[in-house]
Parts: structure tokens; sequence; C-alpha cells
């Protein structure tokens, strides 16, 4: 019996959307850009090699026209592979998991513009009262590391939350793990959450963080993202819904709200999420979606404009692919994607509106390019073609049922 293992490579983008310009995004190229610094420098180019035979380089190389710097000789990939360009308003977490798994936002999350004083005073004042805290800093855009070096110390002297955002939807609360606590940091979060339902924000992000000084501050694992629901039923559901079990590692969970998911397991760093999927592989029945979103990519490696740490990251996953590979059944489908772009060439600290790769592969499956998917929702399409599900809301499968797909 079929089963989907789903790998969300957390904002890698292969380049510029159509509409990439209406993002202020014109040329983001997050592979293209990461590949190219490579090559240029004394490490020498992007090694690698099981990521061309799924296809990555050459789906990069369809949307562009031409190949990434290092990637000039690529040979013919083993599974599907082609691109696919984002339907939804937006260029965040959320709506791009959700596009993929059937469910596109057709209105955009809404956003606090301003770039200081970004939050209203009444909903401060608000959140202040009903979480009995003596007041909160910040109150502004931010890099999530660089708000810690300079309010750090003084939240921790003073008990007050720290609150910022982004050009994402998001209300982001940092806090000591240990001076202030993680779960009084999680109740203030359940309580913002609450609050913020009047300005559709579509994440609270909790940011726990330890250390004692501004220049060893250190966020932990223990991030917790409190989403919107998906506004319809999605691939999860669906999943859930025919009797299946969908398995969600790492923040997956935390970006679908908790719906359809089946069971949830943490892990913190790409190393342990890997092993979290290959355990989950060992365990899960017929009929599974596991799915697991390596978010260093984007956290760690993005929104920090590391470039090389990023090119470092994508070799290490690389690395491991071939174990997940050996550990494919034969009726299983490996799907590897991404939610967005984060190129961390570009000027500032976020998202960029980009297309994502779309490669599918595993035993039965006959290669072949599948170009341009004028939707995310035909990844999900093409899972639950793979599980056999009845069609989901939108997008259009790209599998064959002569793959050994069921019809």
């Amino acid at each position: 019996m079929s089963r989907v293992i789903w790998l969300v490579l957390d904002s890698l983008g292969v380049g510029a959307a159509p509409d990439a310009a209406e993002w202020g995004d014109r040329g983001a190229d997050t592979f293209g850009h990461i590949a190219g610094a490579c090559a240029a420098a004394t490490r020498g180019a992007l090694r690698l090699p099981n990521l061309i035979r799924l296809g990555l380089p050459q789906a990069h190389a369809a949307a562009h026209g031409h190949a990434a710097p290092g990637f000039e000789r690529l040979s013919s990939p083993e599974g599907l592979w082609g691109y696919a360009c984002e339907r939804a308003c937006g260029k965040d977490t959320p709506s791009g998991h959700w596009e993929t798994a059937g469910v596109t936002m057709t209105h955009p999350f809404g956003q606090f513009d301003q770039l200081e004083n970004s939050f209203p005073d009444e909903l401060l004042q608000t959140l202040v009262e009903q979480a009995e805290l003596p007041g909160v800093l910040g109150n502004c855009h931010a890099s999530g590391t660089e708000i810690l070096k300079h309010l750090g110390e003084q939240h921790m002297r003073s008990g007050c939350p720290i609150v910022y955002t982004s050009a994402d939807s998001v209300f982001q609360i940092a806090a000591h793990e240990h001076s202030f606590g993680l779960e009084r940091l999680y109740a203030v979060c359940e309580t913002a959450r609450r609050l913020l339902a009047p300005f559709n924000i579509a994440r609270v992000i909790a940011r726990p963080f330890i250390g004692e000084f501004a220049d060893d501050f250190i966020r932990t694992g223990n991030r917790h993202d409190y989403s919107l629901p998906p506004p319809a039923p999605t691939l999860l559901d669906a999943v859930v819904s025919a009797g299946g079990e969908v398995v969600a590692i790492g923040k997956i969970s935390d970006i679908f709200a908790g719906r359809g998911v089946s069971r949830k397991v943490l892990a913190n760093g790409h190393d342990a999420l890997f092993d979290a999927t290959l355990q989950a592989m060992d365990t899960a029945g017929d009929d599974a979606l596991i799915a697991t979103n390596f978010v260093d990519f984007d956290s760690v490696y993005g929104h920090r404009r590391d470039v090389f740490g990023y090119a470092a990251a994508l070799e290490a996953f690389d690395a491991r692919l071939p174990e997940l590979r050996r550990c494919l059944r034969r009726d299983d489908l490996l799907v590897l994607s991404a939610d967005h772009g984060c190129d961390p060439t570009f000027p500032g600290s976020d998202h960029t509106r980009e297309c994502i790769p779309a490669l599918l592969s595993g035993p039965g499956i006959a290669p072949r390019a599948v170009g341009r998917r004028d939707s995310f929702a035909d990844i999900g399409q093409s899972m639950a073609r793979h599980l056999g599900l009845p069609l989901l809301a939108e997008g259009h499968s790209f599998l064959h049922s002569s793959n050994g797909t069921k019809p």
C-alpha cells in the first residue's frame, strides 16, 4: 500500500516568481545565488550529488532557462522534476504549506507595516492586562537575533517580554526560558493569539532564549507557532478522513494548527529532524503521510543572510538523502518541495516571492520533466493521487497511473 514522505526544504526557492516584482522581489533566486556565491568562492561549487539525481538544479535551470553556476553539466534525474509558482496572496510559511496541501489563500493575511511602534496601543495594553505583564519591550520590525542583543538584558531585568514583527504576517514574542519561564511565555502567546483574531495575523510565534548577556543569548528549540487554521480541509485532513495516518515532524503541526495531524513529533535541528523522519518511515503503516519541515534553511541561514551556512546545510542534507532513499518501500513516494524563498544575498532579512522545486521520486516512478506548475497545489494533488484519495479542491496531479500510482 502507498505512503508519502513529504520533505519541505523551508525557503529553498528556485528563482523569482512571475509576479515577484509586485512583492519587491525582482531578481530573487535563493538556490541560484547560493550556487553562484559558492562557485565564485575558494570553497568551490555546491556539492549536491543526491539532489542532482532528484532534479533540484535541473528544476532551477528549467525555471531560468540556464543552469546555476557549478551545475552546467547534469545527468538526467531519477524521478519527476519541475517547479511550481505560488497563487496565494503571500510569501509566508502558512500560505506556502497550505497551498501545497490544496488550499490557496485568496486574500492576504494581515500585517503590521510600521517599522516602529508597529502594534496598536490598545492591542498591547490589553495584552499586558490579560497576561498580567509589567509591560512589553520592542514593538517594532526586527531581526530575531539582533533584538535579543539590544533588549535581552533589559527584558531579564524588567520581566517585560519582547514583542516584534517583520514583513511577514507574524507577532513574535521573545522571553528568557528561565527568568521569565517557558510555560508562561506559551500562555502569553495563547492570549496574544486570541487578541489578534480581528487582525488576521497568520502566526504568533513564541521565541524562547537562554544566556546571561547580550553577546551569548541563544534562541532555543522550544519555539512554538500559534497559527490560524487553514480556511478549508487540506491534504492532511483528507488522509485522516480516509483512515490514514499523518505524522507531522518539526513545525508541520503548528503550521496547520494541528488540523489533520495524527501524531506530532518534535525535533530541533536538521539531523534530529532527519532522524525523526527515518524513525517515522520505520513505524508508519500503509496510507500514511509523513511530513517534515526543515526549518533551519530559513530561520538560521536565510533570514540571517548566511550564504555559506545555507550552502553547508544543503550539502549536509544532501549527504543524508541516501539513508532515506534506502528506507523507501516499494509503493512509497518521496516528495521534496519548499514553501517560499529567502534569498540570503537579497536586501533585508525577509522571505522572497519565488518558485519552488517540485521533485517526486520513488520505486516505480518513471523519470520525467513536469515543467512549470501554475500552483503549489499540483504537488498536493499528486500526493493525493498516489495515496488513492478523492480529488482535492485545488491542483492538477502530474503523476501518471503508469508510475504505479492508484488511478
